[in-house]
């Protein structure tokens, strides 16, 4: 099975000269800056919702939008990849990437971030999928395996040292430098992909037209989900409590209703509008973005369920925990990434060795004690999150969470695609992205909407046991709710001194409580989606034992 275009015509066995290795360099280091550029805002939240003035939503749109954008695209480029050069996407995408990290780096206000992290996901969206269908097509048999394997520990590692490098680059220049830092990088990947990466492209038919609806719906399907899910937690999930205003129009705080369950309900509606036009396209033979046939393949349904809802339980976690870790336990944001790097640890190391594991206990057994560690690890976390919990403890929790992370992700992907034609790599790789990617903006408006809600039961129960005045005690909740625990910093450092006087040491250790409280129920929110990845993974085990000629191969 060859593709036009491609070199990849040689015999399934053949070697890959090692031409095709640097461009697998390049390839990783394109995948790892948009991999990196979702984990690395993380820990410098804190500091950005400082310097911009930011509120809760805005930091989770901050998040959350280059996710929404990612997701909403990842089809639609998986599949130009496919048709007109997945180098020429690729090449594209980093240009548009790069681009967008320099308006970034020089945003002065949060619709300023928040619109170049959107213009970052576009380029995501181009870079991932067109480079992750291009070492599907080009490297074969043991080759392929080893190629893959480079994947899941890029994957991985990247995800996890992201708040390392945010945290020390934040602390010892400037939180813009996490994005100014893609520049260099971008650069060298468009340079060495044009010499390195060879140009492929899919020989399978297309349908004749252009998938606009499919895009659409899409694309308003996913955004308005997320949309719901994040201001849910400021406009309200029922009745409305504040008025929702976006450019000229605007949701009244007196309508029936809050716009957030609205959103939520037409976002899955667009979204089965979305499934039932692309089942139809397929059916009568046009051109469409998602190919639901894919998932008649039992590795790749379920494999997919397991990425996207790990995927949330990831992204919870990154988004929740540095604002635990800076704004309760006190730590610097430097500290903070060294606590979340320990993640980055466990990555590498179970990562480089998941390959060999993988021999005895097969790709789908990898994946299984993968995510049976990242659950164990995540459990303990929730259990052991406190006001005054040593960072030690936190970082080994991690410690057992980055192994599992390391061990699932190295192989989940090839597991994933194992089965996937060729011909059909594109659209496949697309299609497991989208879900990773769709779980990663879920991730973080979950795990924000989890923290805003508990904050707003769990503040109010601990600032009743130092007995303050009602309206006092709803103005520091809301301070705090809308700092994301930064008004937490900012009474520590007042002390004795500030308007709270001989109270103040009180009402900081009430409200640390209240924080870690909530901190912890967003954890334990991450652990439930975790869970319901280990029973997915479970599933694909399951199903390959029962139709062994689904079975991905044994690495070599």
């Amino acid at each position: 099975m060859t593709e036009r275009g491609s070199v990849a015509t040689a015999a399934p066995e053949a070697p890959t000269d090692r031409r095709r290795w640097i461009g697998l360099g390049f390839l990783a280091a394109g995948l790892s800056m948009i991999v990196l550029d979702g984990t690395i805002v993380g820990v410098a939240l804190p500091a950005i919702i400082t310097d911009l003035g930011l509120d809760l939503t805005d930091a989770q749109w901050v998040n959350a939008i280059y996710a929404v954008v990612f997701a909403a695209l990842l089809l639609s480029f998986g599949r130009l990849g496919d048709r007109r050069g997945r180098r020429t996407v690729f090449i594209g995408g980093v240009v548009i990437f790069v681009l967008a990290s320099v308006t970034a780096a020089t945003a002065h206000s949060a619709g300023a971030l928040i619109a170049s992290r959107a213009l970052q996901g576009i380029g995501g969206a181009m870079v991932l999928p067109a480079s992750l269908s291009t070492v599907n097509a080009t490297f074969r048999g043991r080759d392929r395996a080893a190629a893959f394997g480079v994947w899941g520990v890029v994957m991985a590692g990247m995800a996890a040292i992201g708040p390392l490098l945010g945290g020390w680059l934040t602390t010892s220049f400037d939180w813009r430098w996490i994005f100014l830092v893609d520049v260099p990088i971008g650069l060298v990947v468009g340079l060495g992909a044009l010499r390195y990466v060879d140009d492929t492209s899919s020989d399978e038919p297309a349908g004749p037209g252009v998938d606009v609806d499919g895009l659409l719906t899409s694309a308003l399907g996913f955004g308005l989900l997320v949309f719901g899910l994040i201001e849910g937690s400021s406009i309200g999930w029922g009745r409305p409590i504040a008025a929702l205003e976006i450019g000229p129009w605007t949701w009244s705080a007196q309508a029936p209703v809050s716009a957030a369950p609205v959103a939520i309900a037409l976002g899955v509606v667009f979204l089965a509008l979305f499934v039932l036009g692309e089942r139809r396209r397929g059916n009568t033979g046009r051109s469409a973005i998602f190919d639901l046939k894919l998932f008649a393949i039992p590795t790749f349904s379920w494999g997919n369920l397991t990425a996207m809802t790990v995927a949330v339980g990831e992204f919870a976690l990154l988004f929740v925990l540095p604002l635990y870790l800076v704004n309760v336990l006190g730590l610097s944001i430097l500290g903070a990434g060294v606590v979340l790097a320990v993640m980055a640890a466990g990555a590498f190391f179970s990562g480089a060795m998941a390959r060999h594991l993988a021999v005895r206990l097969r790709p789908q057994g990898v994946v299984v004690l993968g995510l049976s560690l990242e659950f164990a690890g995540v459990a303990a976390l929730a259990l052991v999150i406190g006001p005054a919990t040593s960072p030690v403890l936190i970082a080994a929790c991690l410690g057992v969470y980055g192994l599992g992370l390391g061990l699932a992700s190295a192989q989940l992907t090839s597991l994933v695609l194992a089965d996937v034609p060729t011909r059909r790599s594109g659209t496949g790789s697309a299609t497991q992205s989208t879900v990773r990617q769709v779980g990663s903006a879920l991730g973080s408006a979950i795990g924000g909407s989890v923290l805003a809600v508990r904050l707003g039961t769990d503040l109010v129960a601990r600032l009743d046991e130092v007995g303050l005045p009602a309206q006092l005690a709803h103005q520091l909740v809301r301070a705090t709710a809308d700092s994301a625990g930064g008004a937490l910093s900012g009474l520590r450092e007042q002390g004795v001194h500030g308007p709270l006087g001989a109270l103040t040491p009180q009402v900081v250790d009430a409200l640390a409580a209240g924080f870690a409280d909530a901190a912890g129920g967003a954890v334990a929110a991450a652990g439930a989606f975790l869970l319901l990845g280990l029973v997915g993974a479970l599933q694909v085990s399951r199903t390959l034992r029962h139709h062994p000629r689904h079975e991905a191969p044994r690495p070599a």
